[in-house]
């Protein structure tokens, strides 16, 4: 039965999820220490990012010692949201690649500066 001043947690488990957070981080900076392009840099930057996330809502925001009611409550709508946006990039890349395909866009073109638009700025209208 627990006390009612609350449950006590061994404090070697929050130690070394700081040291881990430390590694993983680490690791995020080595990626861009070594250069690493396209989509490898982004998928480990982003793995390293949920992974450092995760440990620290689990330990340091206690989400592994409470009830999956709760636990689901807090990270169910951000889940949902992640999912919505994953939907909506899918999306839009089948909306673009349908814009190159019927449409005649071209895929190289390059979006005009107002300058070119309107004529060079200084030019002293007539």
């Amino acid at each position: 039965m627990a006390s009612a001043e609350g449950q006590q947690h061994p404090l070697g488990i929050y130690y070394k999820i700081w040291i881990l957070l430390f590694v993983l981080s680490g690791f995020s900076y080595a990626v861009d220490y070594f250069d690493v392009q396209g989509a490898l840099r982004w998928t480990l930057v982003i793995t390293f990012m949920f992974l450092k996330a995760g440990f620290i809502v689990a330990i340091f925001m206690h989400a592994v010692w409470e009830r999956m009611a709760l636990v689901l409550t807090i990270l169910g709508p951000p889940t949902v949201l992640l999912l919505l946006i994953g939907f909506m990039s899918i999306e839009g890349s089948y909306t673009e690649e349908a814009r190159f395909a019927y449409m005649g866009h071209d895929r190289d073109a390059v979006a005009l500066t107002p300058a070119e638009l309107h004529g060079e700025e200084g030019e002293e209208e007539h």
